[in-house]
This record gives C-alpha cells, structure tokens and sequence, in this order.
C-alpha cells in the first residue's frame, strides 16, 4: 500500500490511523494518459496546523497534464498523487487549528509541487491554504475555480491592477481560465474583448465580454485597433503562449501591461513593447486563503461562477486528461471537473 502523507498530531475529528485506506489516482511515470494507476493509499495523520479533507471533487488543469506527460519531472518524484483543486468538507483538524471545525465545508488549492494533491478520496494541506467554499456553489463548481481563480485574481488584481474603465484583452476566452477572467474583468469594471472561436462568441458574451475575436480567421492586432478606435488596450491577458507574448504589446496603449501565465519554451523577442514601455509580469500564482477570501465574496454576490464543460469520476482520470489536452477537438467550455464522492458522467460533443 502507498503512504501517502505523514505526520504527527493532537487531532479533534474523527482521528485517522496509518491503516485506513483511501481509492487514490497514483502517477506511476510520466508519459501519456494512461500513466495513471487506481490504488489503495494509506491515509495519514495531520500537523498540529493541517487539517484533512474528505475530497468530494477534483479539476484537471493544463499544469496537470504537463506534469503527467513529464514537464516538471524534476520536481515530481514517482510515484505520485497530482492534482491541484480540491472542494470538499473537513473531516480532522490539528491541535492548533482555531479556523475550521469538522464538518466546515473547504475549498483549496494544494501546496504546487509541494507534496501529494487533489486525485484522492482524501487530503491533508495546511490550514492557511484552505478557504470556506461559496454557500451557493456545488462542491464541483467549487473545485473548479480554486487554482484558476487564484491565477486570474493574482494576474488581473495583484499584477495588472486592472482598474475600472479600462480595457483588457483576453487570450482564449471560452477556456477554464478565461471564462474566469471574463467575470472577474467586468466585476472590476473593465471593458473585455476576448478571442474565441466563432461559434462561441455567444458563450463568451454571455459571459460579460464586450467584444469577440474570432482568431482562427482575423488578426487580433487589427481588430483591436478597429475596437478600440487606435487608442488599444491598457491589459492583456494571456493565456496561450507562443507569438501572443511578440505581438500582444502591438494591442497596447503606452505603458500599458501584459500578463502571462504560460511557460516560454524557447527566446521570444519583446521588441514591440520597447517602444510602448511596456511591463510584463509573468504569473505562477501562490496558494493563499486571501485570494480564495477574495474570490468568495463575488461568487456569493453572484459575479462569478464556475463553468464545467465536463465531468468524469475519479477513476477515468486518464480520459480527464485526454479531453482537455485535445479540447480543440471538443465543444469544450470552461473547466473538466472530476467527482470524487460520486460517479458523475457529463461530456462534450466531440467536433466532426
């Protein structure tokens, strides 16, 4: 049987012994989806300042698949447990944790590249990581929006300091992160234009985006600049990568700002945003309760919610894996969640 945490502590709760087994999705090398293995791991103690979770949903997230197929193996030992979204409810707290109770509802991102993650029954993170989940959200809803949340809230609020009545450009707008980025954009105050493909223009209005770009046949550049009367854009946010990091800044008004939340593979020449003083800032967003505090209060106001474009149990990780990956290949909107504590399946059409 795998050990799957470890750990000492005075615990109130139900109090879970070195034996007890969980049903956990194990990493057993990197490679392609069908590296994952359904295994019985031990369920641990928690620290004096941890507290343990009964998962009741999961979320696949690009970063997921990148360290399955081997991106980061540097960083992962194997086996492992990944997985970076977690709604559930408090079933141990530690002897000093004052903030949660057993029973609280929860929801988290675990610490990146910092021990095992979200693909289990259950989880043990450190208090200051968890955040109450929404009243009005379902506990699949809830996993779906803490990392990608987190991302937009520290690359729009933190790192861009969008402010009201400006304009952002977002990069990818029908995608898990970018149906994030539309709300939080308009709960601020901006004005959005987005790029999708044309048959979500729709979706992504709906959404809040004043404006849509189908990039699969126009120039962002141009259409842009149309938009926007020549003045361009004060934010972009990007997050597809590749030439959106050289030609963004040719969107932007002086000084204005780009944000990043895609590796850089190879050299990229930032030459367009010399002549515009342009800032970029590059975002590998940091776990806190703050952010998920922040994110809370306007999904409970009603100007954020979650979208799950799919949904599969625990134990079809590696078809998670596989529609998100290839989700161009899918009518695929917003997130692919995974129910834990149930047997949930809700898919997308596959595009003929």
């Amino acid at each position: 049987m795998v050990r799957a945490w470890s750990g000492q502590g005075c615990l109130s709760g139900r109090r879970a012994r070195d034996t007890d087994p969980m049903k956990a999705v194990v990493l057993a090398r990197f490679g392609g989806v069908d590296a994952f293995e359904l295994r019985d791991v031990s369920v641990l103690r928690v620290e004096p300042r941890q507290v343990r979770v009964r998962v009741h949903a999961t979320a696949v997230n690009p970063l997921d698949y990148q360290i399955r197929r081997g991106d980061y193996a540097d960083q992962v030992p194997l086996p492992a447990i990944i997985g970076h979204d977690i709604s559930g409810v408090v079933e141990e707290v530690g002897s000093h944790v004052t903030e949660f109770d057993a029973g609280d509802a929860v929801y988290y991102t675990p610490r990146i590249f910092g021990g095992p993650g979200s693909y289990a029954e259950q989880h043990v993170a450190d208090v200051d990581l968890v955040g109450r989940k929404p009243e009005n959200l379902s506990h699949l809803e809830a996993a779906s929006l803490t990392l990608v949340g987190a991302t937009v809230w520290e690359s729009l609020v933190t790192r861009a300091a969008l402010t009201v009545g400006e304009t952002i450009l977002i990069h990818g707008g029908a995608g898990g992160v970018g149906t994030i980025a539309i709300q939080i954009a308009k709960a601020i105050g901006a004005r959005v234009i987005t790029t999708a493909k044309a048959g979500d223009h729709e979706f992504v209005r709906a959404l809040g985006a004043d404006e849509a770009i189908d990039f699969t046949s126009t120039d962002y550049v141009d259409a842009v600049s149309e938009m926007t009367r020549g003045k361009g854009v004060e934010v972009v946010f990007d997050t597809i990568g590749g030439d959106t990091l050289t030609r963004s800044p040719l969107t932007l008004t002086d000084f204005g700002r780009v944000v990043s939340i895609v590796d850089i593979p190879q050299p990229q020449n930032l030459i367009e945003a010399w002549g515009r003083n342009t800032a970029y800032h590059f975002v590998f967003a940091r776990q806190n309760r703050g952010k998920l505090d922040g994110l809370t209060t306007l999904v409970e106001r009603g100007l954020v919610k979650p979208i799950i474009g799919a949904t599969l149990p625990l134990a079809r990780m590696g078809e998670a894996h596989e529609l998100l990956e290839n989700r161009r290949s899918y009518a695929l909107h917003g997130k692919v969640a995974i129910d834990v504590a149930g047997e949930t399946v809700a898919l997308p059409p596959r595009i003929s």
